[in-house]
């Protein structure tokens, strides 16, 4: 009985939030939280027997400084409520957390999915840099060479502006 019971109050939440979701399996959600520097995150809540999981894609595996970002992403971990970063056998950056079930109130809700759009949204272009500045850097030559649009990459324009 606890179970539906989480599952309406987030069902209620999302409704509540006017977010986007979707069910693709019993008892697991997908919901997905708009940002500003990150678009989208996508939240996958699992109420599961006697708790509800969290997991939300941060970014794929770094193709560069693994160490020092996991590193960095272990001091973060330090200050926040209720999730922590992790990485996935693949090596891809997640937060992650879990709360048991008669925690899930709208309140926790609306805190938890602002601590998943907060730690997304304000580590994003940061990870991005640490881990794919030889990526962004060809891509803005191949864009720049096509005439292509630059928008998405304004934030990363000192990368390329220290090699001039």
């Amino acid at each position: 009985m606890i179970i539906m019971g989480a599952r309406e109050t987030i069902l209620e939440s999302i409704a509540e939030h006017k977010l986007e979701f979707e069910e693709p399996l019993k008892n697991t959600i997908i919901v997905t939280l708009p940002g500003i520097k990150k678009l989208h995150t996508h939240c996958v809540l699992i109420i599961g027997q006697h708790s509800l999981s969290i997991n939300a894609f941060v970014i794929r595996k770094p193709d560069q400084n693994q160490s020092q970002i996991h590193e960095w992403l272990l001091h973060k971990n330090i200050n926040l409520y209720a999730l922590s970063y992790a990485v996935n056998e693949l090596g891809d950056i997640y937060l992650v957390g879990r709360l048991p079930l008669s925690s899930v109130t709208l309140s926790e809700l609306d805190r938890i999915f602002g601590a998943v759009l907060e730690y997304c949204d304000t580590t994003f272009n940061t990870l991005l840099e640490m881990g794919f500045a030889d990526a962004i850097r060809r891509e803005w030559a191949w864009r720049l060479s096509r005439g292509e649009s630059m928008e998405n990459l304004k934030a990363f324009a000192h990368l390329v502006e220290v090699e001039r």
